[in-house]
């Protein structure tokens, strides 16, 4: 027992001056912001105990290093004066205001070697946040709004978007923004029309290609592009998807028998007992002796089993309505098959296995039609389309 606890003690210790080492090494390397973390992180457990004393003086050092170095780099980019920097000087501040809100609740910090508290000085930055934040407004509103007039592509519109985005989460409602965000996401959209092509000699099912086409079906969560499967007049397409059938093959009704003679021996009563000249024998209580009487029972059991199966083909294309080239294909196809068993006897059905008694409840019925095949075979199909369009960008 006493070298188990000894043991766990050696491990936390190793443990301990593990996280102290790497929490050094951090701050060494100027990655303050992972040494700050670390020594949080072990304060905040228990400020009080004496093994936390390490991270104590390292949260100092850090932060008052971290607070230096990140003051003269916003210094720096203010000097610069460059508006692309106004979002690193914004995230600076929140930071700085965020480091400063972590560590406060935890004070006062004990330094018993040194018997004081640990300082930190504080500063307001809220003035500053503010400031950063309306030039950083200022710079993405405009910028934006730059791209949504002159953009060439909609790889434009789509930077325009993000950053009205981003300028809609800093600061709600901030002038019309919320009004170019939705002009930049529709001049950004890739617009495509869907249409379906029928090359074999089979009928596709109307409603087959309707569930095919309705795309809100499918739970697409693209975006950047919409599927239209009825194409508006006022809308310049940039795709074509194509989903094509090429071949439906549709096998012929079959029907098979196959015959199966069973015979089992079953009981039948009882009879006593006799000895060889044909006396009842008795057992100790005086009671005549039964035994069981078997027969034999014998019946013909006639399987019957219609089949049907179709086998529909074919391929998803995505074609480039700038340049009228295909971008890529993918195979589509899919297998259904109809198969009805039922049966019928003739004899005893007690000499039947178990299995086959239910298919004596059966009857024939008609065979599927060639479209209702062909429909029967949509939910593979439905799935593998999603599965395409899923999986498909177009840049």
């Amino acid at each position: 027992m006493k070298q188990l606890l000894l043991t766990s003690l050696m491990l936390f210790f190793l443990i301990s001056c593990g996280g102290v080492k790497k929490t050094q090494e951090a701050l060494n390397m100027g990655n303050y912001g992972n040494a700050i973390n670390t020594a949080l992180k072990n304060i905040a457990e228990n400020k009080t105990k004496k093994s936390n004393q390490p991270y104590i003086q390292m949260l100092e050092e850090a932060y008052k290093k971290n607070t230096e170095r990140e003051l003269q780099q916003i210094a720096f980019l203010k000097k610069d004066n460059n508006p692309a920097n106004h979002e690193i000087i914004f995230n600076g501040y929140q930071n700085l205001k965020a480091i400063q809100e972590r560590i406060k609740p935890l004070l006062p910090l004990k330094l018993y070697d040194e018997n004081r508290d640990a300082r930190f000085t504080f500063k307001d930055y809220d003035e500053e946040i503010i400031k950063s934040k309306r030039e950083l407004s200022d710079y993405l509103y405009n910028s934006a709004t730059a791209l949504l007039k002159t953009g060439q592509n909609k790889e434009d519109f789509r930077k325009a978007f993000d950053q009205f985005s981003y300028l809609n989460e800093i600061n709600p409602n901030y002038k019309d923004t919320q009004v170019k965000l939705e002009e930049a996401h529709t001049k950004g959209l890739d617009y495509v029309q869907v249409v379906m092509i029928n090359d074999s000699e089979q009928i596709v099912p109307n409603r087959l290609e309707q569930e095919l086409l309705n795309f809100n079906t499918y739970g697409l969560n693209d975006l950047w592009t919409v599927y239209h499967t009825n194409a508006l007049e006022n809308i310049k397409y940039d795709y074509e998807m194509q989903v094509a059938f090429r071949n439906i093959n549709i096998s012929p009704e079959q029907l098979t028998e196959k015959q199966i003679s069973k015979e089992k021996q079953i009981k039948d009563g009882y009879k006593y007992a006799t000895n060889p000249n044909g006396e009842v024998l008795k057992d100790s209580l005086g009671n005549k002796i039964k035994i069981d009487k078997f027969k034999t029972v014998k019946c013909n059991f006639y399987q019957f089993t219609q089949l049907k199966s179709v086998e529909v083909i074919g391929n998803v294309s995505f074609w480039d309505l700038h340049n009228q080239q295909q971008i890529n294909s993918y195979p589509l196809a899919s297998q259904f098959v109809f198969n009805h068993v039922y049966a019928k006897h003739n004899g005893d059905t007690s000499a039947l296995e178990e299995d086959m008694v239910p298919l004596l409840q059966l009857s024939a019925v008609p065979f599927p039609s060639n479209e209702q095949m062909v429909y029967d075979a949509g939910e593979d199909l439905k799935a593998k389309l999603k599965s395409i369009v899923t999986r498909h960008r177009f840049n």
